[in-house]
């Protein structure tokens, strides 16, 4: 079988190429090797990536000892939490482009036969699919596992909590000496943010998809299994280049539902509503919101996690892990796939689901007793947003479930927050935030610190949020994001202005906006674009490229249009 790496090292003239690689320190048997590459984020400013090099560890002694050569190299990690609530937030959604552009370069130019892919965290695990996907050589996912959750006085709390208890100090329910206390232990260790946020949803959607071995995703950081499990998927990999079962014959539209309805019973975040229609355009797979839409109607939610519910992946894990909520909705799912572990989805799904509860109620609960009879996610369609629009209606107050309200507008998350942070914004409206969007923000600024200030503070319950930007996996309340088109693109969300009633009805996947369409003609015609907020470098030639969210915010390459 010819090799990519077989144009680095073989005949006459390639001797200069094998000089080099006799530079690095390999012997003339190590250049005979199969070539792997161990892409790994890991970086000493990110929690969920502070333990990535001990992984690496494993995996390359699993390739070595596999007759493999590994080359590890690394790629960037943003951390969204240290970058939430300021303009670091822009440089968040770009970054994912700029790890697939790594993975897929730094193996183009060094010939690598096949690829382990060690991250974390919410851009990166999406990135690095993303490359595997374009460069379809035979690859494996070791996602680096969450932390485990604090404890502050026997409660379980985690990122979340704190980002909340912000508000509570601000409502004077609590001091800031108790909220010093709780920042102290409710991120304990290294590992991605314990609840089923971003990163861990990801995780999860990697297993699913049939990328990485089966327990990987709530595999805990700091735990020995995850060693294990990065030693085992080391070795894998020679088994994968062995049989040439690459990224093309797993990533198929039956993997996508697969791994979009493992998602939705796990209560995930909204940006896989970004990130699997990401990864399924570089898979050539036609695979987005219409899909979210459908396979939501008939999808149980199982799993009530954090920030919706009390559930942490250290207790997903008890029960079972992803392998237990794909054997409850197994009559749903496609088994017949193939996935890295060897054989097809069916071949290792447990035989039953540990019968484990937390705080009173079962861990995964059964399809005859949901948590909710459908999934996380709904999509909204509607004049407001005629492209669709995401919000975790399972994470959303009954009230606000079906809300009519009148709009209280603001030009950029800063503003709504000052809003709320002076007592400004009132019970029942409507906050819209705009030109937050792939192109207008850009990079779909998360609002965490605005939805913390919401749901942590007397206003939990009482008001909607109608946004072009997204939210962290962590968000909760009825935060509607991702509207499309975005409002820097004439979206309808710019021609919304105070006072406009806007009605949501999430059960009927509908947000409107209860204005005379001769008004709205009259608004078009008076509205300019805003001037961009980065005229060079790599945030100005992202706004220039992406397209909308609805497509999954990827990078025009002169045939998609915006």
């Amino acid at each position: 079988m010819n090799l990519p790496s077989d144009v680095i090292k073989n005949g006459l003239m390639r001797a200069p190429q094998r000089s080099l690689l006799r530079a690095t320190g390999l012997g003339s048997e190590d250049i005979k090797r199969p070539f792997i590459g161990v892409a790994n984020s890991w970086t000493e400013v990110v929690p969920g990536h502070v333990h990535l090099d001990r992984l690496a560890r494993s995996v390359k002694r699993g390739v070595r000892q596999a007759g493999g050569q590994p080359f590890e190299f690394h790629t960037m990690a943003i951390c969204d939490g240290l970058a939430m609530g300021h303009a670091g937030m822009h440089a968040s959604l770009p970054s994912r482009e700029v790890v697939a552009d790594t993975v897929e370069l730094m193996a183009l130019a060094h010939g690598f036969d096949a690829l382990v892919l060690i991250a974390s965290c919410d851009k990166i695990v999406p990135g690095m699919l993303m490359a595997a996907a374009r460069l379809d050589r035979p690859a494996i996912v070791v996602t680096g596992g969450p932390m485990l959750a604090g404890d502050h006085h026997g409660q379980v709390v985690d990122l979340i909590t704190v980002f909340e208890a912000v508000a509570k100090v601000k409502a004077g329910q609590m001091s800031p000496e108790e909220l010093e206390e709780l920042e102290t232990c409710a991120c304990p260790g290294a590992g991605s943010c314990a609840g089923m946020f971003t990163a861990n949803t990801m995780a999860c959607v990697t297993e699913a998809l049939g990328l990485s071995l089966p327990g990987c995703a709530a595999a805990l950081a700091e735990e020995g299994d995850k060693d294990e499990i990065a030693y085992l998927s080391g070795l894998k990999i020679m088994e994968l280049l062995a049989r040439d079962l690459r990224p093309s014959a797993i990533l198929s539209a039956r993997a996508f539902e697969n791994a979009c309805r493992v998602d939705l019973a796990l209560g995930g975040s909204t940006n896989t509503a970004l990130h699997l229609p990401a990864i399924a355009h570089a898979a050539g797979v036609d695979f987005g919101l219409k899909d979210f839409d459908r396979l939501a109607r008939s999808t149980p939610h199982l799993v009530c996690m954090s920030p919706a519910g009390p559930m942490r992946m250290q207790h997903l894990k008890e029960a079972g892990g992803v392998g237990a909520v794909m054997k409850r909705l197994e009559k749903s799912l496609h088994l017949e796939v193939p996935t890295v572990a060897g054989g097809t989805l069916a071949d290792y799904l447990p035989r039953q689901v540990r019968e484990v509860q937390h705080q009173g109620q079962p861990v995964i609960h059964t399809l005859e007793d949901p948590v909710h009879a459908e999934g996380g996610i709904a999509v909204l369609g509607g004049n407001l947003a005629p492209q669709g629009a995401v919000v975790k209606q399972t994470a959303v107050a009954e009230g606000l479930l079906k809300h009519q309200g009148p709009a209280r507008v603001f030009d950029g998350e800063e503003a709504a927050v000052a809003a709320v942070n002076q007592g400004l914004v009132q019970p029942g409206e409507v906050l819209v935030v705009r030109y937050e969007g792939p192109a207008g923000g850009p990079g779909m600024r998360e609002m965490l610190a605005l939805t913390s200030l919401i749901s942590g503070g007397d206003l939990d319950g009482k008001v909607a949020l109608v946004t072009d930007g997204r939210f962290s996996g962590g968000s909760r309340g009825a935060a509607i994001g991702h509207v499309s088109p975005e409002a820097a693109a004439g979206g309808p969300l710019a021609l919304v202005q105070d006072g406009d009633p806007i009605a949501i009805d999430i059960p009927g996947r509908r947000l409107e906006l209860k204005v005379d369409a001769g008004e709205l003609a009259r608004r078009r015609a008076a509205w300019r674009p805003p001037a961009p907020k980065f005229t060079r470098g790599p945030l100005a030639r992202y706004a220039a490229l992406v397209t909308s969210a609805a497509s999954g915010a990827v990078l025009r390459n002169g045939c998609e249009s915006k």
